[in-house]
């Protein structure tokens, strides 16, 4: 069986052959150089005025350019085009099902963008007074609120600007809190194995020794491990729940209670908080600190489009110590407290992400209380059906029981077959996919890990999976040329993945002028 780009499978007998084009563009698909190859560079897109007769090189002293600026002058058109073209070349969200595990690529309301660029969260300054900005202040403090009420913790602080910059608030909270208590030799923080690379790397950036915590067979932590593992040095520990490999970390309470019996604080990465929110409350469940990937759960573009946003919630015990600014309120309305005896200090400048913000709030109230929770549902109920469809012609890492929001599967079905894990995510992209998060987390051999999201309908698992069914089938039938020259349709071939990373080319440089010969 053949495939379309779209990924739809067509009749066994179609034959499809795709003569290589004259122009390196392929129907719609424009080819498109970098944008210094494209000329311009004795030219402008914009008309300048002249320098004025009285101006003098001295008023600019050593900022004077003394070389061309090393940019071409393209035309509005040009320039738009430029950008068209190359953003015909990316895989998108809007164009088709983003299945990267633990990323949690969904389709994000526009209603919500449209919240964020109203003017009076869009064009304010973190240095207005706090009368002109009351507004802004309020939709702070209501997240605020839904945040601890959605997570069972009494404290929130706002100003972390990503998932590893909460991270770091909360470690530095812990810090902060055993040092009150005159604690200071705890100098180490317990990690599982299946973590997310963030989490050592955080301990060990504020100064911990990092020590981990076994995996079980069936991929959660290891009690009797962490219980060995607990003692005087241990300041916390950093576990994600549900974990890296799509789990639900079934014995939490019991590890929140050694946790604390040792005196140790628990840290919860809260990346896959959007598996679980409005069903569980992590307070409950004896977390002390965890931060909350706004981009992830509450409907902000990855990433933001630049910046995140992770508040961290915490516990009565660690409260106290959380980080200025924080939005108070009293007779004369909302303010910003910018100084706290208590607090361990400053997460950033200012006050955090606005447009994060409005983004989380406008999601958490057009959906409300059982939105949310059905949200999280869907988003386990869309990975349980990959998981079912797919454990048919894939090998599942954890077969026993459900998973949560994301499938984890291993290349043990690929043993034999001359086909890499690397090889079949590639074909992937032939069929007009992006291929699942592959490699990780690392305590499954060639893993691919999919996180379908709550926002893809059956219609599209149906057609990823009829993809991927498909594929599979090449794999057994041999085809394995298919796979180790993938992808022959995309804009850009494969790369030397290992001499791109380690060799980069990070600024482009013309080419020497090519002699050319005498006639």
């Amino acid at each position: 069986m053949s495939m379309l780009s779209t990924g739809r499978p067509t009749r066994p007998e179609q034959v499809i052959t795709r003569p290589a084009t004259l122009t390196g563009a392929e129907g719609l698909l424009q080819h498109e150089p970098l944008i210094f190859e494209l000329g311009g560079w004795d030219k402008t897109g914009v008309d300048l005025p002249p320098v004025p007769a009285d101006f003098a090189e001295d008023d600019l002293g050593d900022l004077l350019r003394v070389e061309p600026i090393g940019l071409p002058g393209l035309s509005e058109p040009e320039t738009v085009r430029h950008y068209v073209r190359l953003s015909q070349q990316n895989h998108a969200i809007d164009l088709a099902l983003y299945p990267l595990g633990s990323c949690t690529m969904k389709h994000n309301p526009r209603l919500n963008e449209k919240m964020a660029r109203l003017p009076g969260f869009a064009d304010i300054h973190p240095l207005q007074p706090v009368s002109t900005v009351q507004g802004a202040l309020q939709l702070i403090d209501e997240l605020a609120h839904w945040l601890k009420t959605l997570t069972g913790l009494p404290a929130v602080a706002m100003t972390p600007k990503a998932g590893a910059h909460g991270e770091l608030c909360g470690i530095l909270a812990i810090t902060a809190a055993h040092r009150a208590k005159g604690d200071t030799a705890r100098d180490t923080v317990l990690v599982p194995t299946s973590a997310h690379g963030t989490n050592p790397a955080t301990a060990a950036f504020v100064g911990y020794k990092v020590q981990e915590i076994a995996q079980t067979a069936d991929g959660r932590v290891d009690l009797a491990d962490l219980e060995a593992k607990l003692g005087p040095h241990v300041a916390a520990i950093m576990v994600t729940n549900p974990n890296t490999c799509g789990l639900f970390e079934r014995e939490v309470r019991e590890i929140a209670r050694l946790t604390h019996a040792a005196g140790a604080f628990f840290y919860c990465d809260g990346a896959n908080f959007n598996a679980i929110v409005g069903r569980v409350r992590p307070g409950d469940l004896g977390v002390d600190a965890m931060h909350i990937n706004l981009h992830k759960t509450f409907s902000t573009p990855h990433g933001g489009g630049g910046p995140g946003a992770g508040p961290v919630v915490l516990s009565a015990a660690l409260a106290p110590f959380a980080p200025v600014p924080y939005v108070t309120h009293g007779p004369d309305g909302f303010d910003l407290c910018e100084a706290d005896a208590q607090a361990f200090g400053r997460m950033c400048a200012f006050n955090g992400q606005m447009g994060m913000f409005v983004r989380a709030y406008a999601y958490m109230l057009s959906h409300g209380a059982d939105g949310l929770r059905q949200a999280a549902e869907d988003a386990v109920l869309n990975a349980n059906y990959i998981k079912a469809r797919l454990s048919k012609v894939m090998s599942p890492a954890f077969p026993d029981g459900p998973c949560m929001h994301e499938a984890l599967f291993d290349d043990h079905w690929l043993e034999d077959t001359g086909v890499t894990t690397l090889d079949f995510a590639k074909a992937m992209i032939d069929e007009g996919f992006h291929p699942m998060t592959m490699y990780f987390p690392l305590v499954v051999h060639g893993a691919m890990l999919i996180e379908p999201t709550e926002t893809e309908s059956k219609a599209e698992l149906d057609r990823f999976c009829d993809m991927v069914e498909a594929l599979a089938g090449a794999v057994r039938a041999g085809d394995v040329d298919r796979f180790k020259g993938a992808p022959f349709h995309a804009p850009r071939r494969r790369l030397d993945e290992t001499q791109a990373a380690r060799k980069p080319r990070l600024k482009w440089t013309e080419p020497a002028p090519q002699a050319i010969a005498a006639e």
